[in-house]
């Protein structure tokens, strides 16, 4: 099951501020909405947000390959010094072989 805050952040198709809009809560069970201040939609029944599942854990393994990537991304001060030395097919193929380690879903 995907964590609350992904499947809120589907169910609004934006992520809200959790400090304020959209407080969650976790007793030790599980996490739940504890207040609701999102003022573009009504709070969602434990079914709609149950409904998301799917896309949550999608946006999830989203997220950890974009993390991966930029940890083993060349720094910028790699990208810098690849443009003023005229190298940047290599910094292409460096960047390649992040994303061919890292693909992301469907690709």
């Amino acid at each position: 099951m995907s964590e609350l805050d992904k499947k809120i952040t589907i169910y609004l198709g934006r992520k809200p501020n959790f400090n304020s809009e959209v407080i969650l809560q976790d007793d030790g069970n599980e996490s739940y909405i504890k207040e609701w201040n999102a003022n573009d939609k009504i709070k969602p029944t434990e079914a709609q947000l149950n409904a998301l599942d799917v896309q949550a854990n999608a946006l999830e393994a989203s997220n950890q390959v974009i993390a991966n990537r930029k940890t083993e991304y060349p720094s910028i001060e790699e990208c810098v010094h690849a443009i003023l030395d005229d190298d940047l097919v290599a910094l292409q193929e460096k960047r390649a072989a992040v994303k061919l380690k890292y693909p992301k879903e469907g690709s």
